[in-house]
């Protein structure tokens, strides 16, 4: 606690410094904001489209590239910010000149609350973002000073004024007067025409167009302008140009696409055409009505040929067989037994059933008559019809299946011909057809995307939207009043407290006795606080001078000196005071002043003469004469003091510039070191305890003068300053 206490003591005593550059700190903001020129920030939101949005029924958006956007937030942000969108806003609200109203420190400019109206026309670049100061002298006459020491013109109201490289018109602003009750008009003004690319730079230094989120399709564009309505103006005219920007964009698509399909429709409709020629003029060229249908029906027909010439084959061997088998067995034909598979038909069924009938009735006969009978012959006579008929009845069915087995053959040897050339009939057919489909697939896709288009650039609307425009601010934005108010102070503070601890370590004096200690072993054996009022002093002495016999440091027959760096550390103070408390116990003490500036603190006579303090004699002795004794004589002479006096204070001379201080200090019993808290530096402590290892002194102590004593910077640097006007009032110790 007592460390912090200690780092913070300087900054108590500069507290008022702190206070005062605090104060400074806050004047200056208040001086600053009186000239700055506040600026105005107004704000509006824009809903994207969604890329899959558009007219009912119309999927050109999401088939064509050039309405789609892979990521659709940062590329709509970059297109906001570009020149090509400012350029189009520029026009429009005319950003281009700019008119202010002169002032002896700042510009204030004039928007819409103007009481002129300037128009200009400038044939020379050399004049664009130049000041030409125009001053009303009356209603009716101006003075124009053209820039760059270009001369001065008058010109009067509502009359072109020619210059060099251009001219200009001013006028009153008629409709402004009206609404005015006191208008001021007698002024100077300041009129600016910029170039484009200046006023874009300074647009986007300005411009801040941000998303809300990156997955929420809604951008936030501000701006800021020393004008509130312009902030407010621009934004959403910015906004509506990147709508109108958007429409424009997606309507000459829409109209290039038209054109380019309706390019592609005529070139595909012309292929389409000549397709279906080609495919029409090989159909009737080859005869084909369906390839695969004739090719089916052909297979189909060689399959039934094919049938029948097996059944035909299978008939036909079976009626050799059967004509092999009758012709071995034609001498006893009506023993033979003929397969009847061979006879397909009824009429050979019935014969072969008539035979065996009439076989039977011979037999039947024969039973009866004799072959020779009449009847009998009637019935082998009706058997050999019927069997000549049967054999040749074979013949002719063999005839005629040979026939039809050949008749099958060509048959099929002629449908086998149709399949010739087929695969490459088939081959280039499927071109032809491929072809077709394409041109086709082309035609249907692109009267599609035709009528898409013709949509498209028929709905003249744009799916992004404004859904919070901008309104006038009220409240500027910057500077920030508060902010700056509180950091010039903090500023101010900053700097008094670096100014204070500069000051302090370059100082760097004693302060307290925990620096002399933590830096030297001599003992600290006195502590003298700022003593303000007589009965202080005379009390603090008396007590400490009875603390230094206790501590066996002052006693009868001793020699004290007193030493210090320099005059104003307190040892004449101490000296004097210390007599006058030793001389109130009733000892005898002897001032030997040494250094000779008590002789300037009160009316001192030579000795043998007392002084006006109690049992207390003062001594200047000539140091010039000292010199030339040796030292041991000197130090006689001084212990002879002792044989009538109890106690010899010696005023030592300043251990800075004196001549005799180490001869002194060797003589003494006791050597008192005087260190003010407020005026010794910290390095004097390193210069003591080297002087006391060089020259062997013992009996050293420290006595801190001011102990504790931490003054007001104001009022002593009020002090300072008053004893630097008044002469310094000498102060009676007698």
């Amino acid at each position: 606690m007592q460390e912090s206490l200690k780092i913070l003591k300087p900054y108590l005593r500069g507290l008022p410094i702190i206070i005062l550059c605090m104060l400074a700190g806050i004047w200056i903001a208040k001086k600053y904001l009186s000239y700055s020129t506040p600026m105005y920030e107004s704000t509006t939101k824009l809903r994207l489209a969604d890329v899959g949005e558009s007219v009912t029924g119309a999927n050109l958006f999401k088939d064509l590239d050039v309405f789609a956007s892979a990521n659709k937030i940062a590329a709509e942000i970059e297109v906001i910010k570009s020149h090509v969108l400012l350029e189009k806003v520029i026009d429009k609200l005319g950003y281009s000149v700019a008119l202010y109203r002169k002032g002896d420190i700042k510009n204030t400019e004039l928007y819409t609350d103007t009481p002129i109206n300037i128009q200009s026309a400038l044939d020379d670049e050399k004049w664009y973002g130049k000041d030409f100061i125009i001053t009303v002298t009356d209603t009716l006459h101006y003075t124009l000073l053209l820039p760059e020491n270009g001369g001065s013109l008058k010109g009067k109201m509502d009359e072109s004024l020619v210059f060099e490289g251009g001219k200009i018109l001013i006028s009153l602003n008629r409709e402004w007067l009206q609404h005015k009750t006191n208008p001021h008009i007698l002024d100077s003004y300041i009129y600016q025409i910029k170039n484009k690319e200046t006023i874009i730079q300074n647009i986007l230094t300005n411009l801040d167009v941000t998303s809300v989120d990156k997955d929420v399709p809604v951008i936030r564009i501000s701006y800021k302008s020393a004008v509130p309505q312009k902030a407010a103006i621009f934004v959403n005219a910015l906004a509506e140009a990147y709508i109108e920007d958007y429409i424009n964009i997606k309507y000459q698509a829409a109209e290039t696409t038209s054109r380019f399909l309706n390019r592609r429709i005529d070139e595909v409709t012309k292929k389409l055409s000549n397709s279906e020629n080609s495919i029409q003029g090989y159909r009737d060229e080859k005869n084909i009505i369906n390839i695969r249908q004739e090719t089916e029906t052909d297979l189909r027909k060689i399959s039934q040929l094919k049938i029948q010439q097996t059944n035909v084959k299978m008939n036909l061997e079976a009626i050799h067989e059967l004509d092999e088998y009758i012709k071995n067995g034609k001498e006893n034909f009506l023993d033979l037994a003929p397969n009847f598979e061979a006879f397909t038909d009824l009429l050979s069924t019935e014969m072969v059933k008539k035979i065996k009938q009439l076989q039977g009735e011979k037999k039947d006969l024969l039973l009866t008559y004799t072959p020779n009978d009449d009847r009998v012959k009637v019935v082998d006579k009706k058997l050999k019809d019927h069997t000549d008929y049967l054999v040749e009845s074979i013949q002719n069915t063999k005839k005629s299946l040979e026939t039809k087995y050949k008749n099958l053959i060509t048959d099929i040897d002629e449908a086998e011909k149709v399949f010739i050339g087929l695969p490459e009939k088939e081959k280039l057919m499927n071109m032809m057809n491929r072809d077709f489909e394409i041109y086709q697939g082309s035609y249907n896709f692109l009267n599609n995307k035709k009528i898409e288009a013709d949509i498209a650039r028929a709905a003249k609307l744009s799916f992004h939207r404004i859904i919070t425009p901008a309104a006038i601010s009220k409240n500027p934005v910057s500077p920030n009043r508060t902010i700056i108010v509180i950091v010039c102070a903090l500023l101010g503070m900053f700097f008094a407290i670096a100014m204070i601890t500069l000051i302090h370590a370059i100082k760097a004096r004693v302060n307290d006795v925990e620096t002399i200690e933590s830096n030297s072993s001599i003992p600290v054996t006195l502590h003298t606080p700022f003593l303000k009022t007589p009965e202080q002093k005379r009390n603090h002495f008396l007590k400490s001078v009875q603390n230094l016999s206790i501590k066996d440091l002052i006693y009868d027959e001793n020699i004290l000196c007193f030493s210090s760096l320099k005059d104003d550390e307190g040892k004449a103070f101490h000296i004097v005071n210390m007599a006058e408390a030793l001389g109130s116990q009733g000892r005898k003490v002897l001032i030997l002043d040494a250094e000779g500036s008590l002789s300037t603190m009160g009316n001192v006579h030579e000795l043998p003469q007392k002084t006006k303090l109690s049992n207390v004699d003062y001594l200047q002795p000539n140091v010039a004469a000292c010199m030339r004794k040796p030292l041991d004589v000197l130090q006689e002479e001084i212990h002879n003091y002792l044989d009538h006096y109890d106690l010899v204070l010696i005023n030592n001379e300043n251990l800075t510039n004196g001549i005799l201080t180490n001869a002194w200090m060797s003589t003494s019993h006791r050597n008192f070191i005087m260190m003010d808290a407020r005026n010794t530096p910290k390095k004097a402590i390193m210069h003591y305890n080297l002087m006391c290892d060089e020259y062997k002194f013992s009996n050293v102590h420290f006595v801190l003068n001011r102990c504790g004593y931490n003054p007001n910077v104001m009022v002593e640097s009020i002090q300072k300053i008053k004893s630097m006007f008044h002469k310094p009032v000498q102060t009676s110790w007698l």
